[in-house]
This record gives C-alpha cells, structure tokens and sequence, in this order.
C-alpha cells in the first residue's frame, strides 16, 4: 500500500458511509492497514478484490450481528489510497451501531468528519477541488448544482487551474533565467512576447473567475431579499415564491417584524429568499428593530426584489394608469426610491417590482416601464415571473448552461482574485517600472496564490477547515 509521508495517522479508520436512521442497506467503510485483519476477523474470508458477496457478520462469541454483502478494494487502487472495505448490511440504527462497535473493538477508531476524502488526498487520488466537489455533489440543491459538482468531481475546475498555472510555471521559467543572464535582462524587459504572455493570463483568470462566481452561487444559493415600503406585498411574494403560507398576509401595514428566510429552487437557481420588515418609521421599538435588519439583509444580498405597490400609485397618480409612458414611470420610480432608500447602501442589483397589476382595472401594462429592469407583477396570476427572472440573471451575469459548469467556493474566488492581483502587479512592474525581479516575485506570488486552490500550496489550517465541515463517513 502507498502511504503519503504526510498523514500522521496511519491507524484504520471506520465510519457508517450511509445517512443515520432506519433505511433498507446500511453501509459501514473501513480505510487503512489493518482493514484485511478486521475484516478477516468479522467476516472470514475477504471476497477478491471489487468483487461483491454475501458474508455473516460475527461478534466476538460468534453470533451473526447481520448478513449482507461485502467489497474489498485493496490500495492504491482505492478512493482513499489505501485497503478498503464496505460491509453492506440492514440499514436499522441499531444494527449498525453494533457492527460499527464491533469494527472499533477489532483495533478500527472512529473517523472525523471528512477523513476518507482527506485521506484520498494526500495519498494524491484527488486534488482540493475535487475533494471539495464531494461534499458539494452531497449537498446540492438543485439539478444544475449536482451537475456543475460532478464537473468540478471530474476535474473540469482543477484542470482549468493547472493549465493556467502551467502557463504562468513556464512565464516564470524564461523571466528568471533572463535574470539570471544579465546581459539578456535589457531584451527580456523589452520583449512584446512576455507582455502578450501576461495579459493572457490575466484574461483567463478573468474568464475562470467569472465562471467560480457562477458555480459559488449554485453551490451556496443566490441570496435574494424583499424589500419595500410597509404592505407593498413582500409577504404575499415570498408565500408566491415558496409555495407555502410562510409570512403572514394581512391588510394591517406592519405585519412582518423580523427578517423570514425560505430556500426555494426558481429555473434552476437555489435561492434563499429573505422577506423583511417594511422601510417606514415607526414608534414601535420591535418594529425599528425589524427595519434595521431590513436594511442589513440589503448589505448582504446578492440582489434586491423592491416592491411597490403599483395599485396605490395607479390611485393616488391618475396619469400611471391612464397614460402609463415610460418617462413618468422613470421619473416616479426616481421619486420614490430616493425617498425610500435615503442613507441606504444600494450597491446591489435593485429591481422594481411593479406589485399587485391585478387590483388596477384599466392600466395599459406596456412591456416599456421606463426602466429596463422594471416588472409589473402580480402574486394573484404570477404575471411577470419570467420576466423578473431574466432581469435578476442579467443583472448577476448568470449563464447557467450546463456545460460551461463547475462548483466552486468562496475560497477560490478569493485565491483567483489575488492572482489576478499579482498578474496585474507583474505586468505593472514590467511596463512602467522596467523591474524584472519585482515582476518575477509577483509571478511567484500568483501562482502561490492559484496553487492553494487545488491544493499544490496548502497549510494544516486549510485542510482542517475544510475537512471539518465534510460529512463522517465521507
């Protein structure tokens, strides 16, 4: 077996691999040295290896704890790297509470959170990404989720990553033997090739970034909040979006006092949606309280749903109605967000959500609302879904085709972003400063910074937190 010098505990490690509770197969994995002496001990003789059979599982006195199937993959050959084995039983809790005793009284200890996948990698079966992508496969929440982690799973982020820093390995190969080579230092500084070479990479970092931010979103969700002045509809529009009586809707201004969240899936987007307490001042201290988190939701979201309540409007401006034109929309939706947002921090994707069309009996509903991103809408009928959908994927960028898919995390935008920095510093360096050692640091210093995504520059904090959040038996 080919142990990595650098997992510090070799000891065999055991782990129920299925979801605890009553289910009709129950799995139990074992990974590390002695998997052939426990499982010898529990079952008899191991089936030849990736061959599946029926076996008893004993207990000490001989007494069949359960019967079911057994797998045994001998390492390397493995996903950890090491020997193997499944023991596939009844999945009743109790039954594989006492076979996984069983296996910890045979010399086996119990596994952390993620130690399988841990061990797949530094036994160099998966890189960071892809062992990231497990976790993201488990926990995906909408069909383009799973299918942008099982991309991620096969290597299609992880090779994007080491073309680019194979790219930047031999930019940094000809920038510092030019340095070496005084004489030549003058030609290299001068030479249009590396300056090409520079401002491809920093494109491809861009493109791969623009791509993680895509996957980050249907990996984490896209953060969406309702917003608006009090019984503008933001209730009646998160129990629309979710399906399900989750605010409460009443005529009395006021009702929501405390920031409601619902996840919900629209076009293929995981979304968590955010209702909040409507902006207006209030007396209330429950209420002003419900309005300051409000206003932080806005901070953190990644787009904002306002929603005006167009049936007022239509009433108190006889002309919205009678003669909708684009430029007075404009100019009433100017008016009201200045009024409505004033001291708020607005640098996020706003959308005008004309509510509640469906009270108004003669409005002439053009498609031109004076502003491109506006929506008539109506939760009653579901008018304007689509088209508010569209809207939101302009506004964030989002082009989720299959194809162009990866998952991806927070940390990796935050690793593209630095190189990028580096490679922008570098060209900087060469251009303007005529420095070739400045600009060889800050390429050493990029491809630090791309090498911690699949793990090629990586610290013991790195892995245990992201290990940790992995699922036991994974």
């Amino acid at each position: 077996m080919n142990q990595n010098p650098e997992v510090s505990d070799f000891s065999t490690i055991v782990a129920e691999a299925t979801p605890a509770g009553r289910g009709g197969i129950g799995i139990i994995r074992l990974s590390g040295p002695d998997v052939v002496v426990i499982g010898t001990a529990l079952v008899g003789e191991l089936p030849d290896k990736r061959v599946a059979v029926t076996r008893l599982f004993k207990n000490a006195d001989g007494s069949v704890i359960d019967q079911g199937l057994v797998l045994y993959f001998q390492g390397p050959a493995s996903f950890t790297g090491e020997d193997v084995l499944e023991l596939h039983g009844h999945g009743g809790p109790v039954v594989m509470s006492i076979l996984l005793r069983r296996c910890i009284e045979l010399g086996a200890r119990q596994a952390r959170p993620g130690e399988f996948s841990e061990r797949a990698f530094l036994n160099n079966k998966i890189d960071l990404v892809q062992a990231e992508a497990v976790a993201d496969l488990i926990d995906s929440a909408s069909e383009a989720a799973a299918r942008s982690a099982v991309k991620s799973l096969q290597g299609a982020f992880s090779s994007k990553i080491n073309e680019l820093v194979e790219k930047l390995t031999q930019l940094r190969i000809f920038v510092e033997a030019s340095i070496d080579f005084p004489e030549e230092e003058e030609d290299f500084l001068a030479d249009q090739n590396v300056i090409v070479h520079l401002q491809d990479l920093i494109a491809e970092v861009a493109s791969i970034l623009s791509r993680a931010q895509q996957g980050v979103i249907l990996q984490e969700g896209l953060h969406l909040v309702l917003v608006g002045a009090a019984n503008s509809g933001k209730s009646s529009m998160m129990n629309f979006l979710s399906g399900q009586e989750t605010s409460i809707v009443t005529e009395i201004a006021g009702t929501t006092r405390d920031v409601i969240r619902e996840n919900i899936v629209l076009d293929g987007i995981p979304i968590r949606v955010l209702d909040t307490a409507g902006i207006r001042d209030s007396d209330d201290l429950i209420e002003r309280e419900g309005v300051r988190r409000t206003i932080q939701s806005i901070e953190t979201a990644d787009a904002v749903l306002w929603l005006i309540d167009w049936s007022v409007e239509t009433t108190q401006m006889e002309e919205l109605k009678v003669n909708p034109s684009p430029d007075l929309i404009h100019r009433r939706l100017a008016d009201l967000k200045q009024n409505l947002f004033e001291g708020i921090n607005l640098e996020k994707p706003l959308i005008p959500v004309l509510n509640k069309v469906d009270l108004i009996e003669s409005i002439e509903l053009s498609t031109e609302t004076g502003e491109s991103d506006a929506v008539y809408f109506s939760t009653k009928t579901g008018q304007g879904l689509p088209q508010m959908m569209t809207i939101l994927k302009e506004k964030l960028a989002l082009n989720l085709h299959p194809d162009g898919l990866f998952s991806a995390r927070r940390r990796h935008l935050s690793a593209l972003e630095l190189g990028s920095e580096h490679l922008q510093l570098a060209l900087l360096r060469l251009t303007e400063e005529s420095a070739g050692e400045l600009m060889a640091e800050e390429l050493k210093r990029a491809q630090d910074a791309l090498g911690e995504i699949t793990g090629q520059l990586r610290s013991d904090e790195l892995l245990g937190r992201i290990f940790s959040s992995f699922c036991i038996g994974k």
